[in-house]
């Protein structure tokens, strides 16, 4: 019980006793007109405390524990009283209309808005996203990421057009003249093997024994032979060296019509790779058996540990903050300004139609605790919230009673001198 009650009360019970006494007290001496006035108030203001003494407690108990008709009101009508103060707050006073017509008047952005923004420069604000950032990084499983990673990689590789690869690697060989790059290269190697000294005697070795192995009929095989009883291999290998290198030094000359030719060839020939089935065929069996035995779970799981670890090293930098959250969050309070009204209207539709689903919960909310108490733990919350008020009008009753009865005794002892 709160102090006040307690105070209140006591002075409604010293108010009764006052009367009690005052009344007692001034028995003996009636007989003149001013004790008589003061006996008939206190007479009339015993009368009245006690009634309204009676009448406060009849609410909550029965008064003296007699269990008088008619008292103890709250006690015995606590059912009737609950259901009547359940449907009071849902029908009335919290009522699904009351509830819905105020949230249409609140501008939720309007008051948001500002909240958000001074928050978001906060320090506590910044330490905390970022914590819950770098929580969320922390949180990526790169184990069980690895082999979702891999299967896709693998899928994308796998349908790569090696066709279309073809084609961009012969437009590129031939922007960049590769043909002609090719071809100085090959003529360059082979003019240096053709220079070299044992080159030669190899040629002529090389010569010598196919000349060897020749059949020809008739003349053509005395020729042969002739050619062998004439040289030697050294010659032999001197002649075709020296006629190899003229070839090669020809082909070498950009005026040559011959080089020419050749490079047209070659550059045909890169320019039709990709119309090469038999080409396009073998590249799809190499790539397919590469996917197949490849095995990129390792290297992944480096690579995305490494990416989470520089991902939580960028978070907890200096600028991060300003540089790419802030710019986020301000972007998304202009963007929720200028739809403040879609907003609102989506906010207060979700709360009308949460309100419409669940308003009987507010009633079910009050019966629940109100069921949870016992009637005295009732009784006691309900004096202390109007039990002071009751109290005084303990204390109101026994003063007009007293005046009441002055004012009557007044009267009265005017009737007799009449």
């Amino acid at each position: 019980m709160s102090p006040k009650t307690k105070s209140s009360r006591k002075i409604a019970r010293y108010s009764l006793m006052v009367m009690g006494v005052g009344y007692i007290a001034t028995i003996p001496f009636q007989g003149s007109l001013p004790l008589d006035l003061l006996h008939g108030g206190f007479e009339a203001g015993l009368v009245g405390g006690l009634a309204d003494w009676f009448a406060v407690t009849a609410l909550f108990r029965h008064p003296l524990g007699i269990p008088i008709p008619h008292t103890a009101l709250l006690p015995n009508n606590r059912n009737r009283m609950t259901d009547a103060l359940v449907s009071m707050l849902k029908n009335d006073w919290l009522s699904k209309e009351s509830i819905q017509d105020k949230v249409k008047n609140i501008p939720f952005t309007e008051k948001l808005i500002p909240i958000l923004g001074k928050e978001s420069r906060s320090d506590t604000f910044r330490k905390v996203l970022i914590k819950l950032i770098k929580q969320m990084i922390r949180y990526i499983d790169i184990a069980k990421l690895t082999p979702f990673v891999a299967k896709k990689l693998k899928t994308s590789l796998s349908t790569i057009d090696m066709s279309k690869i073809l084609q961009a690697v012969s437009s590129q060989l031939v922007n960049e003249e590769f043909d002609k790059k090719a071809l100085d290269h090959v003529l360059q190697k082979a003019e240096d093997w053709l220079k070299q000294k044992q080159t030669s005697h190899k040629l002529g070795a090389v010569s010598m024994d196919v000349l060897s192995k020749i059949e020809l009929e008739g003349m053509l095989q005395f020729a042969v032979k002739s050619i062998q009883s004439l040289l030697n291999e050294e010659k032999l290998g001197n002649i075709i060296q020296n006629l190899l290198l003229s070839v090669v030094n020809n082909l070498q000359n950009e005026a040559e019509p011959n080089r020419e030719a050749l490079i047209l060839y070659i550059r045909k020939e890169i320019q039709g790779i990709t119309h090469n089935r038999e080409l396009l065929q073998g590249i799809e069996k190499w790539k397919e058996q590469l996917l197949t035995k490849w095995e990129p779970e390792a290297t992944i799981t480096g690579s995305l540990q490494q990416i989470q670890q520089e991902a939580l090293d960028f978070v907890e930098g200096e600028h991060f903050m300003d540089a790419y959250v802030t710019p986020i969050i301000q972007h998304v309070l202009d963007n929720m300004k200028e739809n403040s009204t879609n907003i609102d209207q989506w906010v207060q539709k979700q709360i009308a139609v949460l309100i419409e689903n669940n308003h009987t919960q507010i009633g079910n909310l009050v019966q629940e605790n109100l069921d949870k108490l016992d009637n005295e733990t009732l009784i006691d919350m309900m004096e202390n919230g109007v039990g002071k008020d009751l109290q005084w009008i303990r204390v109101n009753g026994a003063v007009c009673g007293f005046i009441i009865g002055i004012i009557l005794t007044a009267i009265q002892a005017l009737v007799t001198l009449i």
